[in-house]
C-alpha cells in the first residue's frame, strides 16, 4: 500500500491511543486504596481482625495483619524475620523498643500504604514501601525514645551477620547512642529502613501525613491520606494527558516528512 494512503488510518490509530490513553479520572485509582502489600506475613486482602494484639489493635477494624503477625510484632527476635533489636551489648530500652513494635504494626497492619507500594524482586516479597510521609511529631518522639539506647549500623535493612539465624552486628561496626548513627529525627525515619519512610514537614491531623499513633475510637486518619496522595497520583496522570494529544500530530508530520 502506498504511504500516502496509509496516512489516514495512521493518523486514526494516534489519535485513538492518544485520546483512550488521556481519558478523564474523576476518581482516585483504586489500587492505591484498602490495599495489602505483596510480601511476607500480609494477608492477601485486608479486613477485621477482632483480636490483633495490643499495639497493633488500632487496625483491628481493617487489618493486613493476622492475630498471629500481630502477636509476634510484640517479641523480641520472633518469628516474622529473626530481627534482634538488642544486637548490641546494652538492650533497648521499652521506650524505644514501643516505637519499634508500633512500627512493626504499621508495616504488617495497615490498608493504607497502597500510594508508595513499589514492585521489588527479593526472595521473601515482591512488594515494598517508599517514602511514606511519616508525620513529623511521630518521627520526633521515635527518635527522642531512642537517643540512648544502642545500635550500630544507620540502614537496618542489610549488613548483618545472620550465621546466629538472627542479625548481629558486623565485624567493626561499633555500638554506639543512636544518635551517633541518626543525628536527626529524619536521618532515623529516612535511613533506618532504606527509605521505607520519609519524615514529613505536615503535622498529625493535617490529613497529608501517615501516623504510626493514633487512637482508633477517633477513627483511622490514615484512610484519608491515602485518599489524597492516591487523588494527587491520579491528578499528575492526568495533567500529562494534553502531551499526548500533541503526540499523533506530530509524529504522522515527522512521518510524512521522511
Amino acid at each position: 500500500m502506498a504511504r500516502g494512503a496509509t496516512t489516514p488510518l495512521l493518523l486514526l490509530l494516534m489519535w485513538g491511543v492518544a485520546v483512550w490513553t488521556a481519558r478523564p479520572r474523576t476518581q482516585p485509582r483504586t489500587e492505591f486504596l484498602n490495599v495489602c502489600m505483596d510480601a511476607k506475613h500480609h494477608k492477601e486482602k485486608p479486613g477485621p481482625e477482632d483480636k490483633l494484639h495490643q499495639q497493633c489493635s488500632p487496625w483491628k477494624k481493617n487489618a493486613c495483619c493476622s492475630v498471629n503477625t500481630s502477636q509476634e510484632a510484640h517479641q523480641d527476635t520472633s518469628y516474622l524475620y529473626r530481627f534482634n533489636w538488642n544486637h548490641c551489648p546494652v538492650k533497648m530500652t521499652p521506650e524505644c523498643k514501643r516505637h519499634f513494635i508500633q512500627d512493626t504494626c504499621l508495616y504488617e497492619c495497615s490498608p493504607n500504604l497502597g500510594p508508595w507500594i513499589q514492585p521489588i524482586d527479593q526472595s521473601w516479597r515482591k512488594e515494598r514501601i517508599v517514602d511514606v510521609p511519616l508525620c513529623k511529631e511521630d518521627c520526633e518522639r521515635w527518635w527522642e525514645d531512642c537517643r540512648t539506647s544502642y545500635t550500630c549500623k544507620s540502614n537496618w535493612h542489610k549488613g548483618w551477620n545472620w550465621t546466629s539465624g538472627s542479625n548481629q552486628c558486623p565485624v567493626q561496626a561499633a555500638c554506639h547512642p543512636f544518635d551517633f548513627y541518626f543525628p536527626t529525627p529524619a536521618a532515623l525515619c529516612n535511613e533506618i529502613w532504606s527509605h521505607s519512610y520519609k519524615m514529613s514537614n505536615y503535622s498529625r491531623g493535617s490529613g497529608r501525613c501517615i501516623q504510626m499513633w493514633f487512637d482508633p475510637e477517633q477513627g483511622n486518619p490514615n484512610e484519608e491520606v491515602a485518599r489524597f496522595y492516591a487523588e494527587a497520583m491520579s491528578g499528575a496522570e492526568l495533567s500529562r494527558a494534553p502531551l499526548l494529544f500533541l503526540l499523533g500530530p506530530a509524529l504522522t508530520l515527522l512521518w510524512l516528512l521522511l
